[in-house]
């Protein structure tokens, strides 16, 4: 088996939303906790990296079996909590052969998407595992593998991965993720996305 860690990035404040993303509402549960859970059906070793509302979120998940960092730095950007989960990460495991980078916003994917890519993998070759929706677009979920450490680990800012992604693109393979890589940007979009998961588990 693979040893791929997995790094939740929930870091943001959640400008746009007016409120902390990662407490919303999500069935019996919160955002965070529900995504988390998600993830512990797919069998990943789990980080998670914090940052605005660190206190309050962490309240809520110290209890489940993860690892939680909080980055200092959040304001600065994904790239920066990219690259503090990734070393912190590193520090506790450093034998991975890679690492899977997924957002706190992307509430509809289910944990067969994550084992998929997981399943897709294959240590030494390199590869960039890429998710792509029914309408084009490209992104997270990702696995990345360890050659790329050393660049994520560079990352600051608001520059996310895309640019290594784009860099490496050769070494790239997508897997599907249909309809379900839609994201959680505004609270018109929560409720839209609410709404259909509730439908779908009715």
């Amino acid at each position: 088996m693979n040893n791929i860690q997995h790094l939740m990035l929930a870091a943001g404040a959640s400008k746009r939303m007016g409120k902390p993303k990662q407490l919303l509402q999500w069935g019996k549960e919160t955002l965070i906790e529900h995504q988390i859970h998600v993830l512990l059906e797919a069998n990943n070793k789990i980080s998670v990296v914090l940052g605005a509302y660190s206190d309050k979120i962490s309240e809520i998940i110290n209890k489940l079996p993860i690892d939680i960092y909080t980055n200092q730095l959040w304001k600065n950007g994904m790239g920066s909590s990219i690259s503090y989960g990734l070393k912190m990460l590193l520090d506790k495991h450093p034998k991975v052969d890679a690492v899977l980078i997924s957002l706190i916003d992307q509430p509809l994917i289910k944990s067969n998407h994550f084992k998929k890519m997981t399943d897709l993998f294959q240590p030494g070759n390199n590869e960039i595992i890429v998710s792509y929706s029914e309408k084009g677009w490209t992104g997270s979920p990702v696995i990345f593998d360890k050659v790329y450490f050393k660049e994520l680990l560079k990352l600051k800012g608001d520059e996310g991965a895309k640019s290594i992604i784009h860099k490496y693109r050769n070494s790239v393979k997508l897997i599907d993720g249909g309809d379900l890589l839609k994201d959680v940007d505004t609270h018109q979009a929560y409720l839209k996305l609410l709404d259909k998961y509730m439908n779908d588990n009715a």
